[in-house]
């Protein structure tokens, strides 16, 4: 499940860098004020969804796509990097995964494996769930017209823009992803991303774009640690999350109380 829907489902976080580290890792970088979070658009045609995501939509992307794959056992070419925090090796291991990572020499202390590898429907969907933990899965692949998608291998920097001067379009050329316009796969794309947005929704819609945006209130740090890396880490971000959905040519906005 993608962070941002399990965070609607419950913005008020308790002991996030213990208990919900899936979601708590995704607001390290923000110290107070407002930012701008990840962005997604989703276009459909007769035959066709088209979704084009920012940074840290790449997996609900990766995610659509191979489910609407219909042979489980099929291989599949993936090629891409997989960037992580901690040496996940054993991980990998179990996942069936014989990937090496790589330690980095940087002050960003991290591992990275570059992948080229032909798996399955269902390895591909066990290593997603497992790498949303501490992980992030920049892979690329092309079955067919209908079925494939092209991720950036790198994280991109932090955006230092804020709302007002977002370059949406830009954004989102991070990961594109294709699958056939089923119900199945529509349904599946619209519980993923926009579950608090049912109610908006027409029957015929042609374009969604959905905006999330933070502005962050209150750092609350822990008392017992030192090191500043591990302070950031572990801090506790307070503040709203407002999500901005247009949907043809309708916009609608919610806001929650986030503590993260």
């Amino acid at each position: 499940m993608h962070y941002l829907k399990k965070l609607i489902e419950k913005p008020i976080l308790e002991a996030p860098a213990q208990q919900h580290m899936d979601i708590h890792r995704h607001f390290y970088r923000y110290s107070r004020g407002d930012f701008l979070g990840p962005a997604l658009k989703i276009r459909t045609t007769s035959g066709k969804i088209t979704l084009k995501g920012a940074h840290e939509y790449e997996d609900l992307i990766l995610e659509s796509v191979v489910n609407s794959i219909e042979d489980s056992m099929s291989n599949i070419e993936i090629k891409g990097n997989l960037i992580t925090g901690s040496d996940i090796s054993k991980d990998l291991t179990k996942l069936g995964f014989d990937w090496k990572l790589k330690k980095s020499t940087g002050k960003t202390k991290n591992y990275k494996s570059v992948i080229l590898d032909n798996v399955t429907k269902d390895q591909l969907l066990a290593g997603l769930e497992s790498f949303r933990i501490n992980s992030y899965f920049l892979i690329s692949f092309n079955i067919n017209p209908s079925c494939k998608i092209t991720t950036t291998k790198n994280i991109p920097q932090p955006s230092r823009k804020t709302p007002e001067e977002d370059d949406l379009n830009k954004r989102v050329q991070f990961c594109t992803g294709y699958l056939k316009n089923t119900k199945k796969n529509l349904e599946f794309i619209l519980e993923s991303a926009l579950s608090d947005f049912k109610s908006e929704i027409p029957d015929n819609w042609k374009s969604i774009s959905i905006l999330n945006n933070y502005k962050i209130t209150e750092i609350v740090t822990p008392k017992d640690i030192k090191d500043s890396r591990l302070l950031r880490i572990f801090a506790i971000r307070k503040g709203k999350m407002i999500r901005s959905v247009e949907i043809d040519d309708e916009v609608y906005e919610k806001q929650y109380d986030i503590v993260v």
